[in-house]
């Protein structure tokens, strides 16, 4: 006769930081979802064509990517189907809004697009989906440091041009062209969600052991630290050194610092001054306890908090 599964004595207690902020655009395009177990963030990418658009869930006219981001993030904060699955879901949920809205979906420029970093706590491990520019970092208790998916960032030849061309806006028709055919791309050589099947072929996931593990940081590309030299691949290293020292406010002030000190984009190539930010810093610690009061084990059935307008910082305490 097979054996009963062990129950587990232990509980996960979680110390939650977040911060979500606007840039320098007309409306903040990221969006994130905090909740019992799961949280993620999500970055939507502005259409080229900058159209607007109505929405329910919004009394005032958006953009499609920030409805894309919100749309993801309003599927995951429903918590109750393994990630991969609710990944499908959003990505669909993205494609249905874009045919109400008579969106052309053979132009890629035109489609509605958010990247998605997600992650549920199951006791002491990880369920984990990532696509896109949006990034999942574990850091140990012996100070090392680990990104989920290594990637090729996509934007890299565009910061290159960027960082010679004088004119650093979509008004240069180089860099509107570059620009182009890098969304012509998307779930080609990059993923995002914007309703495409073959977004799903680009949805990273899986499970990672939290054992020593100290934060848990989940984070949009406004929360990277700006760089001279663009490079093919992110290092994170003095991420993590600057958000050990500082904490997340405190690496949330020295990249706005470094962006202040740059108005023009000649020092650090980028879109803008100020990118969106949307960010999660969650720091587990595993203690022994009744198996009755860990962190669930299952899906929980409560609603999430999701948001994904103006400016944010908080501290949630869950146990």
């Amino acid at each position: 006769m097979p054996m009963e599964p062990e129950k587990s004595n232990t509980q996960t207690a979680l110390k939650i930081e977040h911060i979500l902020e606007k840039g320098s655009g007309r409306e903040n395009e990221d969006h994130l979802v905090m909740g019992q177990n799961l949280f993620g963030v999500f970055d939507g990418a502005t259409s080229l064509d900058n159209a607007r658009f109505d929405d329910a869930n919004s009394d005032t006219p958006g953009t499609g990517g920030g409805i894309a981001a919100a749309t993801a993030g309003h599927i995951f904060s429903q918590n109750h189907y393994p990630l991969p699955q609710l990944g499908r879901s959003a990505n669909n949920a993205i494609l249905a809004k874009m045919k109400i809205h008579n969106v052309r979906l053979d132009q890629p420029a035109s489609r509605w697009s958010t990247s998605a970093a997600v992650v549920r706590i199951l006791e002491n491990r990880l369920e984990w989906l990532q696509t896109g520019d949006s990034y999942i970092l574990l850091i140990y208790e012996d100070n090392s440091h680990k990104i989920l998916v290594n990637q090729e960032d996509h934007d890299y030849e565009t910061l290159c041009m960027l960082k010679k061309e004088t004119e650093k806006s979509f008004s240069n028709p180089a860099i509107k062209k570059q620009v182009d055919k890098i969304r012509s791309n998307m779930n080609k050589t990059y993923g995002v969600l914007n309703g495409d099947p073959m977004a799903e072929k680009f949805m990273h996931t899986g499970f990672v052991s939290l054992d020593g593990v100290q934060t848990i940081l989940l984070f949009t590309d406004g929360l990277t630290i700006p760089s001279e030299a663009p490079k093919r691949e992110k290092n994170f290293t003095l991420l993590v050194d600057v958000f050990q020292r500082l904490g997340l406010k405190g690496l949330h002030h020295y990249i706005r610092q470094l962006e202040q000190e740059d108005p023009k984009l000649a020092k650090f190539p980028r879109f803008k001054c100020h990118d969106d930010i949307a960010a999660i810093a969650i720091h587990p610690t595993i203690s022994w306890t009744g198996a009755e009061q860990q962190i669930p084990n299952q899906i929980p059935k409560q609603p999430l908090q999701h948001h994904s307008q103006g400016r944010e910082e908080g501290l949630l305490l869950t146990d």
